[in-house]
């Protein structure tokens, strides 16, 4: 449990000819979070962009263009020298921009042939059984050409009705239909083919017998095809030549552009500049050495007051100060939202409690091998910094499940221990493991090691019940904490009267159920007292949120819930393919095949559900029950003015 890294208020004030050095300066450290002026009446103003901003902006744009076209992705990093790159960087720049455009054309061009080519195609194709000059359909003065399809059949005698001067060309099976007729019979001729539900077909321009113009389009379709493809390989051999060139040139220009427009946030006069903002406390020296040295202590470095009201609304933005082990969980937190600068940062609290529900829930050595193996695998596979800290919260979720697991005694749904129940013996899967009873449950129900959940329901509800009101507890002491920070008098009469309700209850019930009624009026009392305390503090929305104390305990009976739904599918996956798919297995053969593949499916299933749901429940109760009672959330992130170089050094 810690607090968020302390700030220091900070502004710098010098002359216009220093701002340069003083950015470059504030832009090596990346200590520095620079806070947006706004323009007021007090005479500064935004100043302009520094003179290379337009040219840097033009080449940053250009190179993320030609990696867009190229497909550059995030890599492994090659680091290169900075001032090598840049020497190298206007020629090589136009250099890949002209080819970049050759072959952007080229590749178009073709591409457009392509598509043309095919529509020349598809015209060809109704006619090739016609096989008929495309010539000899146009350029009569007395003839009328009816070149189409229809739906129905075609009789010739239809035509030799009408007229005797004609020349008919039909296939049957495409419903193609080529007719030569006189134009005095044509509108008669029409009226039949109407009825056959007649549809004019494009006829290809130019001359030639569709089978040897369909040959030659098929051949300029190859030659376009293969053209493209060479021209596409050409692209990535371009491609794997310049990654890293591109990477390192994005690089430098997005680090140029940052200093280049640093001045549109920062206010300024004719002849000075002053850049306001924060630093951690404990690098703050660091800055002021950093800036005195760029400028020849020409700047004025300074420290102000932290005014209460900016910690309140905040202003002041947040930096997690977290160990590496709890740093992952920060993602959760930041799934939420950055605690406030005043407020206790949550995260190691939740790497005990987050991985502890998930794995009360799932509890299982086997799915707890299979996705660790998987976490493990994608951490080394996936390079990318967003996805290790997930695959380290699963990693700790699956520690959890494997403990859970020893103690339930479950791998895969099978039982590890023999256990005895109803007058049967049900066999675990590891001999000589038998089940032992310790103690009385709830219900008339026996607690056993390792724990049966599915034999002890009523008893692991009321275990879930004591992990949620433990944990709300947790809640309400951090809760104590944070208003303490400002008034221990609201601490106590917000936060302490829940727990003093909470008592009172607790000494009224055993007073109760243990028949001391003395004691009974004494929880009582102490219940009346929490609840006056609780309306001090909260007024009359405290005693009306009450009974939410109820629900939000009653809540964490879903950690049973949830986790006897993945017990019973794994388990009716197992009784499907070893009870009724492979009764005997003595027998190997097609059964016992399609047993394997089964429970092989079915576990993989479940696999992926033992993620979701385990995983979004114990997520839920720790954003809505349990940082219901302390967690304001809302804080800034802290962003420091600089760039964390991956492809390029100094």
């Amino acid at each position: 449990m810690s607090r968020p890294k302390r700030m220091t208020k900070a502004i710098i004030v010098g002359h216009k000819s220093i701002l340069k050095v003083t950015v470059d300066a504030l832009h090596d450290s990346n200590l520095f979070h620079v806070e947006d002026f706004i323009e007021d009446e007090s005479g500064f103003k935004i100043s302009k962009p520094f003179q290379n901003a337009e040219e840097v902006s033009r080449k940053l744009v250009k190179i993320r263009s030609i990696s867009n076209f190229l497909g550059i992705e995030p890599k492994e990093p090659a680091v290169q020298k900075a001032d090598s790159v840049l020497r190298e960087l206007d020629t090589k720049l136009n250099q890949l921009d002209r080819s970049i455009s050759e072959k952007s054309e080229m590749i178009s061009k073709c591409e457009t042939d392509l598509k043309d080519l095919e529509t020349q195609k598809r015209d060809l194709l109704p006619f090739l059984s016609i096989n008929l000059d495309f010539d000899y359909y146009r350029g009569y003065d007395n003839l009328k050409v009816f070149a189409g399809s229809i739906k129905g059949n075609l009789e010739e005698g239809q035509i030799s009705s009408i007229t005797q001067a004609y020349e008919l060309y039909y296939d049957p099976q495409a419903k193609t239909v080529v007719l030569f007729v006189a134009k005095k019979d044509a509108d008669r001729v029409q009226e039949v083919l109407q009825k056959l539900e007649f549809r004019d077909l494009r006829v290809p321009e130019r001359g030639g017998i569709p089978s040897e113009l369909l040959k030659v389009t098929e051949q300029n379709e190859a030659d376009a095809s293969r053209q493209i493809e060479s021209l596409r390989k050409e692209v990535e051999s371009m491609k794997s030549q310049y990654a890293d060139f591109l990477l390192a040139s994005d690089e430098i220009l997005s680090i140029e552009n940052q200093k280049a427009e640093l001045p549109l946030r920062i206010a300024t006069s004719q002849n000075a500049f002053i850049i306001e903002g924060w630093v951690p406390s404990d690098n703050y020296d660091k800055v002021v050495s950093t800036v005195n040295s760029a400028t020849s202590s020409r700047a004025y470095v300074t420290s102000l007051e932290i005014e209460e009201e900016e910690e309140e609304e905040g202003h002041v933005p947040v930096e997690y100060n977290n160990s590496k082990p709890v740093a992952p969980m920060q993602e959760i937190m930041d799934l939420y939202s950055r605690p406030k600068y005043t407020e206790i940062d949550p995260s190691s609290i939740l790497l005990i409690t987050f991985p502890l529900i998930y794995g009360m829930i799932l509890g299982d050595i086997g799915y707890a091998i299979i996705l660790g193996a998987i976490a493990l695998a994608i951490k080394k596979l996936v390079k990318s910094d967003a996805v290790k800290p997930l695959m380290n919260i699963l990693l700790y979720c699956q520690i959890s499940t494997f403990i859970f697991g020893i103690i339930y005694g479950e791998f895969l749904g099978f039982p590890l221990a023999s256990m005895h129940a109803e007058g049967e013996t049900i066999p675990g899967l590891i001999p000589g493991w038998d089940t032992v009873t310790l103690f009385s449950g709830l219900a008339g129900e026996q607690f056993t090691f390792p724990v049966h959940r599915t034999h002890m329901i009523m008893t692991m509800i009321g275990v879930c019940l004591i992990v949620g009101l433990l944990h709300l507890n947790l809640g309400f002491i951090l809760g104590f904490i944070n208003l303490s920070h400002h008034s221990m008098k609201h601490a106590v009469l917000e936060k302490g009267s829940w727990m003093i309700i909470e008592l009172g209850v607790l000494v009224a019930a055993l007073g109760y159920f243990g028949g001391i009624s003395g004691l009974t009026y004494v929880g009582a009392g102490i219940l009346v007292l929490g609840i006056v305390m609780l309306t001090m503090g909260e007024g009359i929305k405290g005693p009306i949120e009450l009974p939410s104390l109820m629900g939000n305990t009653l809540s964490y009976a879903r950690i049973i819930a949830v986790g006897l739904s993945s017990i019973y599918i794994a388990g009716t996956v197992n009784d499907i393919a070893f009870k009724m798919i492979w009764p005997d297995h003595s027998q190997i053969g097609f059964a016992a095949i399609a047993a394997i593949i089964i429970f092989i499916l079915g576990h993989a299933l479940n696999t992926v559900l033992s993620i979701i749901a385990p995983g979004l429940h114990a997520l839920r109760l720790q954003y809505v029950e349990f940082f219901g009672k302390f967690y304001q959330g809302g804080g800034r992130k802290f962003n420091p003015f600089g760039y964390i170089r991956k492809y390029t050094e100094e």
